[in-house]
Order: C-alpha cells, then structure tokens, then sequence
C-alpha cells in the first residue's frame, strides 16, 4: 500500500498510454521467462520462482510482498525470493551507471534501460540519480508506471495459484493501493505545492526536483525490506 504514496495517477497514465504493448510484453515475457530458467533450468521450486519472476518483471521486493500472501508463499520462499532481488539490487546500483557511461548511452536511453532491467524501485532511482537528472526522471516514471501492473499480476496470481477445493483469494491490498495512489494524486500533491513558496525557493526545487513523488517515495521504499 506504502508503494501507492509515491506514484503520480496522471503521470502514470501518460507513461502507460506510450508504451503500453512493450510494458505487456517485456512484463508478460519476463514472468515466462523467468519461469522457465527457475523451474526447467535451475529446478527451482514453483513458488520461490514465482516470486522471483514476479519480482524481476515488476518492482523487485514490492511485487515479492504483494504476491507472496496471494500464493501463500512459505517463509523461507519469500526470503530466498527477496534475497535474490535486493542483491541483484545492490550490484546494479553501482554498475549501471558506469556500464551506461561506457556504452555512451543518452540520459532517455540510459533512464529506460534502468527502469526496465534494475528490480527495485530505489535502486532505479539511485542509479539514474548517479547518471543524470534527465534519466532520473525518466527512469522513475517509467518504473512507477511499471509499478501499477502489481494490480493485475495479483488477480492472475489469485487465479493461477487457486486450488480446486479453495474459493478465488482477493487480494485485498490493491484496493488500498489505489486509495494511496488518489490520495497522493488529488490531495498530498496539492497540499504540498500550496505550503512550498515557489517562487522564493525556485532553485532549491529546481536543484534538488522536489516534488511529492520523491518526497513519499523514501517511506515508500521502507516497506519493501
């Protein structure tokens, strides 16, 4: 639910209606994929691929959280799943920034590549932080936007994971995520921008981009260790 505080409906819609069919895709694809290496390749159980796969085609330890009660994810699951993420997490962090140096890629090149290929959320955002202010915009509306297909991933998952003698699992959560997500949309984002003089602190926002997304998205983060 935490998560919802730091997404943007407007821009989040905006960013969808761009690249809608290569989100399903790379999302759809990344969750096959990955099922296939865990359990044919590695033969990892179900369950702990599951939430890897999940993890890695959405937003790492966030979708790992909300998936997790929808399957019934054992303990020692969830942490091998989490474990794997926040890892991959961490070496991402400092490689990517110089691996995109290297390849000389553009800051919309750069923002993409890490919305896209790094788990986590904060991750993403240190990571284009440490490239440039151009990728780390793009690169945070491109994960949040990602973010929002934790909605229907925990639907299909309630779905894919039902037993025969068991009635469907609603994930009841989503409903609090979409809650936070209008509550930060329509009321947080006004609040703030009321209580900010902008124009006697215009460079300080301008240099250090404060806005409500960055703001709530650090007690966002918390909730996904």
């Amino acid at each position: 639910m935490g998560f919802g505080f730091g997404m943007n409906l407007y821009e989040s819609l905006a960013s969808g209606r761009e690249g809608m069919l290569f989100t399903i895709v790379s999302v759809a694809g990344t969750l096959v994929t990955g099922m296939l290496i865990g359990r044919k390749l590695l033969k990892v159980d179900k369950e702990t691929s599951y939430l890897i796969s999940s993890g890695t085609a959405i937003c790492g330890g966030s979708a790992i959280a909300a998936v997790g009660p929808v399957i019934k994810a054992k303990p020692e699951n969830m942490s091998v799943a989490l474990a794997v993420v926040f890892v991959l997490n961490a070496i991402a962090l400092f490689i990517f920034p110089s691996i995109g140096n290297w390849l000389g890629l553009s800051q919309q090149e750069f923002g993409t590549w890490a919305a896209i290929a790094i788990h986590d959320t904060s991750s993403v955002v240190g990571a284009g932080a440490s490239y440039a202010e151009e990728a780390l915009k793009v690169a945070t509306t491109i994960k949040l936007t990602r973010a929002l297909w934790i909605i229907p991933l925990a639907l299909a998952t309630s779905l894919i994971f039902k037993s025969k003698d068991s009635k469907i699992t609603i994930p009841w959560f989503i409903l609090y995520f979409v809650i936070a997500i209008l509550l930060n949309t329509f009321i947080l984002n006004n609040v703030l921008h009321r209580s900010i003089p902008l124009d006697g602190c215009a460079p300080l926002c301008r240099n250090q981009a404060i806005d409500t997304r960055h703001i709530i998205m650090d007690l966002s983060f918390a909730s996904e260790f």
